[in-house]
């Protein structure tokens, strides 16, 4: 259980270091890439501008690149992890502000996420208020 936390800090400390060399189109997505399984997938709330679902790490990276059109800013803070034997649930406090209207949202996101040889297999994030975050995202 303990590893799938050591893994999940790894991962969160490679999208860091990927989002500040610049994201999608400007950093090398290869290193990142490697913390995602090949048959990974990742189930978004249809109500959002970036919902469905993405599957393999070429849609992983399709996905970013929709978040950085998306977002100017979307921070991770404050965290809470439940791990399980192949599986951590992370409730993450986020703080963001929306491309399209500059509007300012604080909003908490739960997250399932599976794992399958210390890769993330799947990944399924609940929002607190799609709507609200589908509103400040578009004009």
């Amino acid at each position: 259980m303990t590893e799938l936390l050591g893994v999940l800090e790894d991962f969160y400390a490679a999208e860091a270091a990927y989002l500040a060399a610049g994201g999608p189109g400007k950093a090398d997505f290869g290193d990142f890439a490697g913390y995602f399984h090949p048959d990974v997938v990742l189930h978004q709330d249809p109500g959002l501008p970036y919902g469905g679902t993405w599957r393999g790490r070429d849609g992983i990276e399709r996905f970013m690149s929709e978040m950085s059109r998306t977002w100017e800013r979307f921070e991770f803070g404050e965290q809470d992890q439940w791990p399980g034997e192949s599986t951590v649930v992370v409730r993450t406090q986020v703080s963001a502000r929306a491309r399209a209207t500059g509007t300012e949202l604080e909003f908490p996101i739960l997250q399932h996420i599976a794992f399958r040889d210390r890769q993330l297999l799947e990944v399924r994030p609940f929002y607190w208020d799609v709507t609200a975050i589908a509103a400040a995202c578009s004009r």
